[in-house]
Parts: structure tokens; C-alpha cells; sequence
């Protein structure tokens, strides 16, 4: 959604302090329509959906919870602000529990309200897109992998290459970045999909009981082995197997291994006979299986068969504004499990959730929204809900004034040449994105313009 096609309704019968919003609205880009009214109101939405409500709560022909229930009954999930007096917050904190997002009292700080639109607007696109997502889960489209980043697009156009295909395919990634996910997507994309999916994890089954998770055994071929027992390959017939972990396989697993993906044949352990099996294997690793080939704890000629197919998932800091979707996602699907109601983020924690690199990528960004759920007891997510070293990251860009030897204060530099360096590596980091800059450095947009115009009219002094 972008500022130019989002519609702002506005119900205000104080004209100069509704043509002073109107005029503060339509600088940030939106297309505001303003009423005095509950039945121009109600007129103006049977119209047309709005994207957001700003509403006063007392009107000459009645008071904004007449506006929030038509709202709720026609368009519900659209945005309501209510503005209200000083004197009558209680009626705002019922507007909020009839269903209104947030309210601002008078006298009205149009900054403040123009940054509690911009973060209710991201929060209901962040819904739609969820959403949307959810819809099509079953479909081609997004594949269950959640994110609209360039690499997601590219790796969902992968995947739906690689799905064509008979042949293994190996899926690198980092911890946590979801490469089970891939694999499903891959096997739902394929004409396998009807069948049978199963995943292991290669560091998860003792190595001498490997063979036998893998290959099955006959009555009798060991120790406490009383009864035939199927291996994962023949569970896996006519679908697909993921092999996680696999640079965790022993290397004489890896050598039969191998005659399985060249022969299509597995025998279990004490069986005189190969039986044929046709599975589909995928292969998932966040080690380097190029530098263990190099340190003789995988097989070459098994990493080149693996190698033929392969994709690698992007970490969570190279995606972008996934985070801000994913965080909606888990805190959505949080908040249904624990049977809380609407809950959400507040500026300062989408902005920290945005700075933060995840080193645990997904997973982590998926306990962390675990923990603030659980510690959170009001309906917005504050950066104490979050664990302490989310929180708690400082900023490596920030200038320290401790560095300057105390005894040269002429060195010292200025408090806006500190502001302008640290605007500047912002903007570095963020690769020019004015928006992610804004709301890292806190400020709205028109302020950032300001900092960066300013900063070239002294370039050119």
C-alpha cells in the first residue's frame, strides 16, 4: 500500500482544526476525506472502505462510538483513532475496549498523530499480507514460506524449478532459517505431493543405529532386534525424504548412502536381498560440506550427487522487512494459542526487532515473540516484553565521546556533526532507504528529508 492511494477518513466539525489535519495529512501523501458528522460519516463509508479512521469523539448529531460501531460492523479491521478532550479519557478507554486501535487528546500534536497513523497503517498491511498469505497457503503462490523480500521471491522461483525435477537437492542454510519449510514447499510443489513426506535429522539417531533407522532389518540381524522393522527409505516409498543435517551423517553411512541415490536399491541390515525403493531425497545443512569434503568428513563423490540441486535459504538480516511480517505472523499465531485478544508492537519495538540481526534467524525471531506474549499483560508489545539481549543491543554506528582524550575538548565534535555521522551510516546500512531510516533514527520522514537537505546545503558551503 503506498501513502498516495491510502484514504484517511477524518470526522472533526471544528473546521480550522480540521482543515490544519487535512492539510498535515495530504503533505505525507494520504488522500484524506473530512466529515462533521456521525451521518456524513456513515455516508462517506457506505462509499467506500477506508484505509484508516481519525474520529473526534463528541459530534453535534452524536459521538464517535456511533462512527466505531459502524466501523466495526461494516469494514471491520480498519484503523480507528479517537480524539477526544482532555476531560473525557474514560469515554476514550471505552472507545478502546469497544474496539478503537488508539486516541489522542486535545490540544492535538499533529506529529503525534501522523506517527500513530504511519504505525497503524504498516500494522493492518502487515495483516492483510499475513492474511493473504494464510489464504494461499495451500496454493502456489507463497508455499507456507512467509515474506514479500526480493530473495524470498527468488528462492520461492527456485524452489518451484527445483520441484520439477526427480533429483536430490541440497538446501544450505543457517540455523533457524527454516530449511524443513523449503523442503515441504519443494515436495508440495512436486508431483509427489499427494504422497508421503518425512524428515529426519541426521544428528539426532545414534550412529550405530543409523543403518537400521535408514535401511530397516530383518528379525534376528542384532542384539534386541526381535522383529522385522521398516527403515525410513521403504516409509518413505513413492514420496519424499529429507535428510537434515546431513553433514552430520558417519562417512560409512555416506557410502551406502550413495548406492541408494545411484541404484535406487536399499538392503536392510541382516537381509540377503536389495528390495528397490522410490523415494525422492532432499538434503539440508547449515555446515559448509565443501570444507568438510576438504577435511576428509564428507565424501566427495556424495556431496557432488547432493550438489547437482541446491538452494540456499537467506538468513533473517539479509530479508529485510520480513522481519516486521514475520513478527506479526508469530505474534498473531502466539496471541490465537495463549487466547489473548488483539495485540501488537509499539513503534520502539518494530524498530528494535528491525535493528536486531538474529543471529538465531526465524527461530529465534519466533521465541522471542514467545516470551513477549507471555510477559506482556496489556495489548501492546513493549521492548521489555522482548529478552534482555534484544533489548539491550547497543548500536556499534554510535560515535563515543569516551574515545576523545579529555584532555583536547577542541577535538570534541559537535553534537550535530555526531547526529549527522550517525544519519549518514544509518542511511549506509538501511542502502538509502529513507522509510527503515526514519524509523530507525525515530523521526518521521518530512524530519529525515530536513536532516539530509540540511546536510547538503553545508556540503556545498
Amino acid at each position: 500500500m503506498t501513502m498516495e492511494s491510502t484514504t484517511i477518513l477524518l470526522i472533526e466539525d471544528d473546521a480550522s482544526l480540521g482543515q490544519l489535519l487535512v492539510e498535515e495529512l495530504e503533505m505525507d501523501g494520504y488522500k484524506v476525506f473530512r466529515v462533521g458528522s456521525v451521518a456524513e460519516a456513515q455516508a462517506r463509508m457506505a462509499q467506500g472502505r477506508p484505509d484508516l479512521i481519525v474520529s473526534d469523539l463528541r459530534l453535534p448529531d452524536g459521538d464517535g462510538l456511533q462512527v466505531l460501531s459502524f466501523q466495526q460492523a461494516e469494514y471491520p479491521g480498519v484503523p480507528f483513532i479517537v480524539i477526544t478532550a482532555f476531560g473525557t479519557v474514560d469515554q476514550a478507554v471505552e472507545a478502546l475496549k469497544a474496539g478503537a486501535d488508539d486516541f489522542l487528546t486535545k490540544p492535538l500534536s499533529t506529529d503525534h498523530l501522523r506517527l500513530k497513523i504511519k504505525r497503524l497503517l504498516v500494522q493492518a498491511d502487515l495483516n492483510r499480507q499475513l492474511a493473504e498469505y494464510q489464504a494461499r497457503q495451500s496454493g502456489d503462490p507463497v508455499m507456507g514460506l512467509i515474506g514479500g523480500s526480493a530473495v524470498m521471491e527468488r528462492l520461492r522461483a527456485e524452489i518451484r524449478q527445483v520441484a520439477r525435477s526427480q533429483a536430490t537437492v541440497l538446501i544450505n542454510g543457517e540455523s533457524g532459517t527454516g530449511k524443513e519449510l523449503v523442503a515441504r514447499a519443494i515436495h508440495q510443489q512436486s508431483d509427489r505431493s499427494e504422497t508421503t513426506f518425512l524428515a529426519i535429522n541426521c544428528a539426532g539417531i545414534p550412529a550405530d543405529l543409523m543403518e537400521s533407522e535408514f535401511f530397516g532389518h530383518e528379525a534376528g540381524a542384532f542384539t534386541g532386534a526381535r522383529q522385522a522393522r521398516r527403515g525410513l527409505f521403504a516409509e518413505a516409498h513413492g514420496g519424499t525424504l529429507l535428510l537434515d543435517e546431513i553433514g552430520e551423517m558417519p562417512l560409512s553411512l555416506q557410502a551406502k548412502l550413495l548406492r541408494v541415490l545411484q541404484e535406487g536399491c536399499i538392503k536392510p541390515v541382516g537381509a540377503a536381498h536389495e528390495e528397490r525403493v522410490d523415494v525422492r531425497v532432499l538434503a539440508a545443512t547449515h555446515v559448509d560440506l565443501l570444507a568438510a569434503v576438504e577435511q576428509g568428513r564428507f565424501r566427495e563423490d556424495l556431496y557432488y550427487r547432493l550438489e547437482t540441486l541446491s538452494l540456499t535459504v537467506p538468513p533473517l538480516r539479509d530479508r529485510g522487512e520480513d522481519v516486521e511480517l514475520l513478527a506479526m505472523h508469530f505474534l498473531n499465531k502466539v496471541a490465537r494459542r495463549h487466547e489473548r485478544g488483539y495485540l501488537r508492537f509499539s513503534d520502539v519495538t518494530v524498530r528494535i526487532l528491525g535493528d536486531y540481526p538474529f543471529p538465531g534467524n526465524v527461530r529465534e525471531l519466533s521465541s522471542a515473540i514467545e516470551r513477549a506474549v507471555t510477559f506482556c499483560d496489556s495489548d501492546t508489545i513493549q521492548p521489555e516484553h522482548l529478552p534482555e539481549r534484544i533489548r539491550k543491543r547497543q548500536s556499534s554506528a554510535s560515535v563515543s565521546v569516551s574515545e576523545t582524550p579529555p584532555g583536547h575538548l577542541s577535538e570534541w565534535p559537535t553534537l550535530e556533526a555526531l547526529q549527522q555521522d550517525y544519519v549518514r551510516q544509518v542511511m549506509l546500512a538501511v542502502q538509502g532507504n529513507k522509510r527503515r531510516a526514519a524509523q530507525i533514527l525515530g523521526i518521521n520522514r518530512r524530519t529525515l528529508y530536513r536532516w539530509l537537505e540540511s546536510e547538503m546545503e553545508q556540503g556545498h558551503d
